[in-house]
């Protein structure tokens, strides 16, 4: 699992980075996300970085894009809505 978190000054910046990110997971807070962790979106993912948004950074823009390994994920705690993401899905119709 890879966890972004981001913060841009500039709102039209900060919307199209959210707009990147929703092809590769899910907002968990407004600027926090939750991304599917493989090599091919995580390089993605930094390459739109370093070829789109490095260049606009002013000083108060920031990502972190932490990696979390597998006896990591299994330590993260959820409530709420939270606690229901990582459970199936069953449809019966």
């Amino acid at each position: 699992m890879l966890i972004v978190s981001y913060d841009f000054e500039n709102d039209k910046t900060r919307t199209k980075f959210a707009r990147f990110l929703e092809k590769y997971g899910n907002r968990i807070q407004y600027s926090v996300w939750q991304v599917r962790d493989s090599e091919r979106v995580l390089q993605n993912i930094l390459t739109e970085v370093e070829l789109r948004y490095q260049k606009k950074f002013s000083n108060a823009d920031s990502i972190y894009i932490f990696r979390l390994c597998e006896g990591c994920k299994k330590k993260v705690k959820r409530y709420g809505y939270a606690k229901h993401e990582e459970s199936d899905l069953i449809y019966i119709s």
